[in-house]
């Protein structure tokens, strides 16, 4: 069983009063509470659908009945599957992102896996300029200048998401949340340019400054535990607005040998765009239905009015 890389355009979802129900039967009662506490339908829709990508992976790759799959999160909000595995596949992992426009999904037998998904947009109210400011302290200097050397201020802001992603997904893989310093690690981005639908891996990271095959990492769960983990980046332009990062650790210790995950040669699968079809077909109900959380959805604005901005 290889890696899975999945997206559905949750934004572009238009759902029908069956279909919004029926996705709502789907999740555990804890997560149809928490979705339905959304303010806004955006964000309902994002966070539905990342729930059942979830379940999706789990009923079709590791073969648990949809209504027995039983999801937890940890104390960093992390979603991780709670049944008990004793298969070949008790290592694979799985994470999800939802961001703009899409929600998305990478999995991976024997791999640590984090992914980020980041569209470019305008940054609210503050010009470019000024949101480059404010956020200057999370890349390093060479970071900032590949991102200020692309030829207009469009451009500068579609490369400082694509980085973004990239220190999103890691961080997301080895799990150490929002304590860590982002200068600390550093992309060398490559190619400048990339293609929609292809998958990229060319970008080297740097840590403290040096590439090495190995980086030495305290984990947010224990601070005196410390985690040695190779790691490797893949890259992918859904389209002409989304970045999609997937960052893959390969934890010492961690599978049936110590593999250097830089020095594989995995198959690098290309994301599928998934239909709402596609995303329940394999659901089987674990709650009723319930007619007032079609209402509750309807009550929602789409998404927050946004202000405008003077620069593109």
């Amino acid at each position: 069983m290889g890696g899975v890389r999945w997206a559905f355009p949750c934004a572009a979802w238009r759902p029908r009063r069956e279909e919004w129900l029926l996705a709502a039967r789907l999740v555990q009662p804890e997560e149809k509470e928490r979705i339905g506490s959304f303010v806004y339908a955006r964000d309902a829709k994002a966070a539905l659908a990342g729930r059942l990508l979830m379940r999706k992976l789990i009923a079709e790759k590791l073969c648990i009945p949809w209504n027995e799959i039983h999801l937890q999160r940890t104390s960093k909000g992390k979603p991780f599957l709670a049944n008990s595995i004793f298969s070949v596949y008790s290592n694979y992992n799985f994470n999800v992102s939802h961001q703009g426009d899409y929600a998305v999904l990478a999995a991976e037998p024997e791999l640590q896996v984090g992914i980020d998904v980041m569209k470019t947009d305008l940054p609210g109210s503050s010009s470019i300029p000024n949101f480059f400011r404010i956020m200057k302290r999370q890349f390093t200097e060479t970071e900032w200048h590949v991102i200020r050397s692309m030829n207009n201020e469009w451009m500068q802001l579609d490369m400082f998401h694509r980085h973004w992603a990239l220190k999103e997904s890691f961080l997301k893989a080895i799990g150490v949340g929002i304590g860590f310093n982002l200068q600390r690690i550093e992309f060398n981005v490559s190619p400048l340019q990339m293609e929609i639908g292809k998958v990229y891996s060319e970008t080297q990271m740097l840590l403290d400054g040096e590439k090495e095959e190995e980086w030495t990492f305290e984990t947010d769960l224990n601070p005196r535990h410390v985690i040695l983990m190779s790691l490797r980046n893949e890259e992918t332009r859904l389209d002409g607005y989304h970045h999609v990062a997937v960052a893959l650790g390969k934890q010492e210790g961690f599978g049936q040998q110590h593999t250097d995950v830089c020095s594989m040669q995995p198959h690098r699968p290309q994301f599928t765009l998934l239909t709402f079809e596609d995303l329940v077909a394999p659901g089987i109900p674990i709650t009723p239905e319930d007619s007032a959380y079609w209402d509750n959805f309807c009550s929602k604005q789409e998404s927050p009015v946004k202000q405008s901005s003077n620069s593109r």
